[in-house]
């Protein structure tokens, strides 16, 4: 069960996810059908490894909202999700874009929620010391992503990950050492400040040190969109531009919603009730003729222990 917090946590909880550069999901009721424990308004936080925090409804409800809050942050989409009863749906104008989830929980309450992505900007690291360098911290900054200056001798030490952009503007010097660096450490995207010759050079230094034709496509040089002749200060803002563009495309936000600490937990059918259960061992598992099976709640097991074969075989018609 997800960890109960009060509104005001929600939202500091919220901000400290922004602030250490994790992405989450929003769920905020907005109907109820009673007798569903969730109230209109009631909000809780769904990070991306499926941490629940705050209180949405019931047992019925949690795993569903855990796997479409982990759809919405692989698709960077918000969804309004409709949980209810087969016979709730009959009949019914279902409003486009609402996704309708039949449920079979006991309580037969329903829910409307509304889940939102908020996928944090990527940190953006930028190799190299120079006018152009500062600016492009500046800008970036000035839009509301992460940045941060490291110098090409100590970036090895500075931790890498899916999460960051790597731009080198090292310029000549060390280009081919912090690209190296950068794409053992396979960040979002890795941008050279270079000519198109130079960028050449460099990838055939990398071919030659044992990268793949595959990594070597993901090294953007020069990096930047081309606005024509530019000063030096000028490149940062063509550079800043790429960026914006291919995050507008939606291109980071799988690297920047799954933190590689995630792990995804297969999700099984509670035979008794047909609710979607985690297979963890919280969830009383049973095991029957060499299966084992998994139970929202003790009363849909011991309904289970009493006469398996009318579930299995309900099962095995399906």
């Amino acid at each position: 069960m997800g960890e109960i917090v009060g509104s005001t946590d929600i939202m500091e909880l919220a901000v400290e996810l922004a602030r250490s550069g994790e992405s989450y999901a929003l769920a905020t009721v907005v109907w109820r059908k009673p007798p569903s424990s969730g109230q209109p308004g009631s909000k809780a936080v769904i990070t991306s490894d499926g941490q629940l925090h705050g209180w949405i409804g019931g047992a019925c409800a949690e795993p569903v909202v855990i796997r479409e809050a982990k759809r919405v942050l692989a698709s960077g989409e918000s969804s309004l999700i409709w949980l209810g009863q087969e016979g709730d749906f009959e009949g019914m104008h279902v409003p486009q874009g609402v996704t309708t989830i039949p449920m079979s929980c006991q309580s037969e309450g329903a829910l409307q929620l509304y889940l939102e992505p908020v996928l944090v900007a990527p940190e953006v690291l930028i190799v190299g010391r120079s006018p152009m360098v500062t600016t492009l911290l500046e800008l970036v900054r000035g839009v509301g992503w992460r940045a941060e200056i490291v110098d090409g001798l100590d970036f090895a030490a500075h931790g890498v990950g899916s999460a960051n952009v790597v731009i080198v503007g090292t310029q000549g010097h060390g280009d081919e050492e912090a690209l190296e660096t950068a794409m053992e450490a396979d960040p979002a995207f890795i941008g050279l400040v270079a000519s198109v010759k130079r960028g050449e050079a460099v990838r055939g230094y990398l071919a030659e040190k044992g990268f793949s034709a595959e990594k070597l496509t993901r090294v953007k040089a020069p990096v930047g969109i081309d606005l024509g002749h530019t000063t030096h200060r000028e490149m940062a803002v063509s550079i800043l531009g790429e960026l914006v563009r291919r995050r507008a495309s939606g291109e980071f936000s799988q690297a920047l919603s799954v933190p590689q600490r995630a792990v995804e937990q297969q999700e099984v059918r509670d035979l008794v009730c047909g609710m979607t259960v985690e297979a963890v061992p919280a969830n009383r598992p049973l095991k029957h003729e060499g299966i084992t099976y998994y139970f929202c709640a003790p009363g849909c097991r011991v309904a289970f222990e009493k006469d398996p074969e009318s579930f299995t075989k309900q099962e095995a018609r399906c």
